[in-house]
């Protein structure tokens, strides 16, 4: 009976003791296992944070795009508002009317820029549209109406007779060093005999900036009929 018992017992601490080795065993796989899962989220860390940044990237460059455009916009809603609160009676308008030309104010290979009359006659600037230089200065962005007659007659005291005539109305800008054709217009001369004419009326409705300036150029200034005002004229005013 007493070697029973002391069998029983031995084999119950041999049970014991493997239990604790078991036990022991899955803390040392559950240690092992957790090392395993932070290497691994060591590693992952500079992945991660290059595919934030990647993707933060886009979304700053489609923000500045956002604003550009919302500033732009909000540029035209205030040139708009500006234009909206004026009656027709402030708005830039101008009227000009030809007068005598100085044949020498052809420049290199560009066509003569007609002068003309800004306040005698028929003549006049108003609300800021001023003459200055042989061209017309925008004061306000906006849309305007532009517009510019002149009639050429004949003949020419030389020996040269011109096969057409042309008129161009062109723009100026401070950003833009070579002028910019908004308006051309040209006809053919059928006949170069005494006392021909032939007028050629140009107008559009044209897109301007604060500071844009206007002007008339002819294929012959030489050409131009200045005896009236009504016979040759140029103008704008802001719709």
């Amino acid at each position: 009976m007493e070697s029973a018992a002391e069998m029983g017992a031995e084999a119950a601490g041999s049970g014991h003791g493997a239990g604790l080795r078991l036990r022991q065993d899955l803390r040392r796989i559950r240690c092992a296992l957790l090392l395993c899962l932070l290497a691994v989220l060591l590693l992952m860390l500079p992945t991660a944070y290059l595919l934030v940044g990647n993707l933060r990237a886009p979304s700053s460059c489609g923000s500045q795009v956002t604003e550009e455009r919302g500033s732009h916009f909000l540029k035209q809603r205030a040139v708009a508002a500006v234009t909206d609160t004026l009656s027709s009676a402030e708005k830039p308008r101008a009227h000009l009317t030809v007068k005598k030309q100085d044949l020498a104010s052809a420049v290199g290979s560009h066509l003569p820029i007609l002068q003309w009359e800004d306040k005698r006659g028929l003549a006049f600037t108003k609300n800021n549209l001023s003459y200055s230089s042989n061209a017309l200065v925008i004061p306000v962005s906006g849309d305007y109406y532009v517009y510019a007659q002149v009639t050429f007659r004949g003949p020419v005291e030389s020996s040269h007779k011109a096969s057409s005539v042309t008129e161009i109305i062109t723009k100026v800008t401070d950003s833009y060093p070579e002028p910019t054709q908004l308006l051309t217009g040209t006809k053919t001369l059928s006949e170069n005999g005494n006392g021909w004419f032939q007028p050629i009326y140009l107008g559009a409705v044209v897109s301007l900036e604060v500071g844009d300036k206007l002007m008339v150029n002819v294929s012959d200034i030489k050409l131009v009929d200045y005896t009236k005002e009504h016979k040759t004229f140029f103008g704008a005013f802001l719709l």
